[in-house]
């Protein structure tokens, strides 16, 4: 299975060519759209999301991430083993969380380009490839060179901003392991502690843990971007019961 993250959007035809590329290289196998609406340029919050989803998919997936505002750089280009899985994209800090978080953990560099590289999409002429051989099970050892880490590394503790709005308007953060009696509050605003909308008033705002385990804030039928003002990068406050 190849699952594809990131910041490239539905309306263009990146995500298209990406699985035209795949399905030359890796017929047959299963191409899973994750996320495409990765906060646009920001690695640091892709970082965050990508540890948290990547959780649910079963050992042996292939992700194919690419939030790469340096593509065409000197920046350095990774496949990472971790937790069973393989991750492959940008050495700019998009791995490094789900690095960071692994009991287990393997770096290669890649070292080969192919003959025809578009300077602006590495995602389709260089990790496609990469990540289909991995998918197809043929190690691309030829075209890796191991390194001891990742050159560019966040900090992988929880990250109290906003990552990610969905298009109902939820706020994601990177927040895990929040207790429910925790005060949470963000844009000026305050909200009640839920397990799910229906558990305040219509128009209300909310906090919950997420299926992806990390504190969302929401509104009940509404936008909390809307609502509060919401926007990624903005700091969440929890102060924590004593």
């Amino acid at each position: 299975m190849i699952v594809l993250f990131t910041d490239f959007g539905i309306r263009d035809p990146y995500v298209g060519q990406i699985k035209a590329r795949l399905a030359e290289c890796a017929p047959g196998q299963a191409v899973v759209d994750l996320l495409h609406e990765v906060p646009d340029f920001n690695a640091h919050a892709g970082a965050h999301l990508l540890a948290a989803l990547a959780s649910n998919f079963p050992p042996g997936s292939v992700f194919l991430a690419v939030v790469d505002p340096g593509v065409g750089t000197p920046r350095g280009a990774v496949a990472l083993q971790a937790g069973g899985r393989w991750f492959v994209g940008p050495d700019n800090g998009l791995l490094s969380v789900v690095a960071a978080r692994a009991a287990d953990r393997r770096v290669w560099r890649i070292a080969w380009q192919p003959e025809a590289l578009a300077p602006t999409f590495h995602g389709r002429d260089l990790f496609a490839p990469i990540a289909a051989e991995i998918a197809r099970g043929e190690s691309p050892a030829a075209k890796l060179q191991q390194v001891d880490a990742l050159a560019v590394e966040f900090d992988a503790g929880d990250l109290a901003r906003v990552i990610y709005i969905d298009h109902y308007g939820n706020a994601w953060t990177g927040l895990r392991a929040v207790p429910s009696d925790a005060r949470v509050s963000a844009a000026g605003g305050t909200f009640r502690y839920s397990e799910s909308f229906g558990g305040v008033a219509k128009g209300e705002g909310l906090w919950f843990m997420n299926s992806a385990g990390l504190l969302e804030l929401a509104v009940n039928r509404g936008s909390a971007a809307a609502v509060y003002g919401l926007e990624v990068g903005d700091p969440v406050r929890v102060q924590r019961p004593n």
